[in-house]
């Protein structure tokens, strides 16, 4: 590995000068300070810190969950800090992938139907978009199961399936292997992987675990709510090999 800035001429997210403050005076935490950040297509991008380094509300800033009490964000030539409500739901819709740590699926809903429920939002031809995500994933024959009839790595594959609908420039991951075995884990962090290599998608995966550094094309460490360094990783793992 050999230590780079973020800067490039091609990015599909960008955060300049990014602080976000929770209460005030006595009260007041950081919990970014002072971020700058570009995202590239092509990228895996794997962000470590440990518990309350900012790692999430890094990720829920660059999602539009969260506005940034100072500084400007864009997302695919968007400033999401000048945006309303509507065109933020608009950008999040069109742009926008997200993948938590619990799997957050309607379990009421087959797999296939928690897919649908966003994939309707779009439009177009509903079943064909589900399909095509549920095979991407590698479970195009599991879409009229139900959550509780499927493995934590399968509901975890329909999620990633659900963030997938849209055809996100960029997915958000927030420890996403988190509640899985590590067999398991290297299976969803290879799915993940084949995904950043798109040319017009970036792939952000938030972590404590060091161990998945090894498969990212750029690691972000931070501290405090600071990005404290950026290594560019040359010759990452295959997701198989990753080791915890």
């Amino acid at each position: 590995m050999t230590t780079t800035s973020a800067h490039s001429l091609t990015t599909i997210a960008a955060m300049q000068g990014v602080t976000t403050t929770f209460g005030s005076g006595d009260a007041a935490v950081h919990a970014l300070e002072d971020i700058d950040l570009e995202i590239a297509p092509g990228e895996l991008l794997v962000v470590l810190g440990p518990s309350g380094s900012g790692k999430t509300t890094l990720l829920n800033v660059l999602g539009g969950i969260e506005p940034p009490t100072a500084g400007s964000v864009w997302v695919a030539g968007r400033d999401l800090t000048g945006c309303g409500s509507d065109a933020m739901t608009e950008i999040r819709r069109d742009v926008l992938g997200f993948v938590y740590q619990f799997f957050n699926l309607i379990p009421t809903l087959t797999a296939g139907e928690n897919v649908a429920v966003l994939a309707e939002l779009i439009g177009g031809d509903v079943a064909a978009r589900v399909g095509d995500v549920l095979d991407a994933v590698g479970l195009a024959d599991h879409g009229d199961r139900f959550p509780g009839q499927m493995s934590g790595g399968q509901q975890q594959r329909v999620a990633i399936a659900r963030a997938l609908v849209n055809e996100p420039r960029l997915l958000l991951c927030d420890e996403p292997t988190g509640s899985l075995d590590a067999d398991t884990g290297r299976t969803i962090l290879g799915l993940l992987q084949r995904l950043s290599r798109s040319e017009e998608r970036a792939v952000v995966i938030v972590t404590h675990n060091a161990a998945v550094a090894a498969l990212a094309s750029r690691v972000v460490r931070m501290r405090s709510g600071r990005i404290t360094e950026q290594i560019r990783n040359d010759q990452p793992i295959d997701a198989r090999e990753v080791s915890w």
